[in-house]
């Protein structure tokens, strides 16, 4: 690749490992789904005094602490643990541990190590092949040092699931919700025509569906009153749905016209504005990029809760 140290390669496959005793749901599987960044540093290098490996090793490691904060998970859910040295690998200088408090307590999700440069000169040795590194600068060869993020994905999304899992009472009932970050719900917008027996409501919301589609995971359902299909795109974690009623496309038989306008009402706050159909696109473009609610239905007066 040509490239210079310090460089990470990431990856995201199948594990495996020798479980004498499976159980304790995912916690103790013999086949499982691993994310890893090897992360290559120069040990001759230092930064600001200290030697490179140090510093990219805390570096990686609050990286990574921030983020499953920066995807949705509570900081007080979160805590680091510093391996001992009595449990420290033998080829290890330093390796910590991000933990989250799941129901069952707290449990590994990741593990953030400094694997020092044993891995490399283990594979050149078995390998028969050189695996230095030469430095430009010192007119040497070296051989990195590995800075080595390690986390379980199937552990990770049971943590952002058993997080953003909320239940809360509206107008007396109860309303369970997954308050996913928008890059992880699986399905971004869901378009619900307010009548389902009404063509023409029905017609004009499959097209924004389809135009929709075309740029992020669209839904469309008809199944229940509007009321129950707000509570089904809540709990499955759909950040918005787009509704589709008897204003947008008005009544031909009483002459009346639509104001061509939808509602989206947003997942957490249940919030609600009125957003002219050939302005959705650019609206969820805006919130699809990180812009917040707030200032988005700002600008469309008539918002309701």
């Amino acid at each position: 690749m040509r490239l210079k140290l310090p460089f990470g390669i990431a990856q995201i496959g199948k594990a495996f490992r020798n479980e004498i005793t499976p159980g304790n749901f995912i916690f103790r599987t013999r086949e499982f789904e691993q994310m890893e960044i090897e992360f290559f540093v120069n040990p001759s290098d230092t930064i600001d005094g200290r030697p490179a490996d140090e510093v990219w090793h805390d570096r990686w490691i609050a990286e990574r602490l921030a983020w499953y904060q920066r995807y949705g998970i509570r900081a007080e859910n979160l805590r680091l643990r510093e391996h001992e040295k009595s449990e420290l690998a033998h080829y290890a200088k330093r390796t910590a541990d991000i933990e989250y408090k799941f129901p069952i307590g707290w449990s590994e999700l990741e593990g953030i190590a400094n694997r020092t440069d044993f891995d490399l000169r283990q594979h050149a040795q078995w390998s028969g092949k050189s695996l230095t590194y030469f430095d430009e600068e010192r007119k040497a060869h070296v051989v990195p040092y590995v800075i080595e993020p390690s986390a379980g994905a199937d552990r990770s999304v049971l943590a952002f699931l058993v997080d953003a899992y909320t239940e809360e009472e509206v107008r007396g009932e109860k309303r369970a919700l997954l308050r996913l970050h928008r890059d992880l719900a699986p399905v971004k917008i869901a378009v619900l025509p307010l009548l389902k027996k009404r063509g023409d409501i029905v017609a004009a919301a499959h097209e924004i569906r389809r135009v929709l589609a075309h740029h992020w995971v669209t839904v469309y359902d008809d199944t229940a009153a509007i009321g129950r299909l707000y509570r089904r795109q809540d709990e499955v974690g759909t950040p918005w749905c787009v509704t589709v009623d008897v204003q947008t496309v008005g009544d031909a038989e009483k002459g009346e016209p639509g104001d061509g306008k939808v509602t989206i009402r947003e997942r957490d706050s249940m919030e609600q504005i009125r957003v002219p159909v050939p302005e959705l696109r650019a609206v969820f473009g805006e919130l699809l990029a990180g812009a917040a609610w707030s200032a988005v239905a700002a600008r469309y007066p008539g918002a309701k809760s």
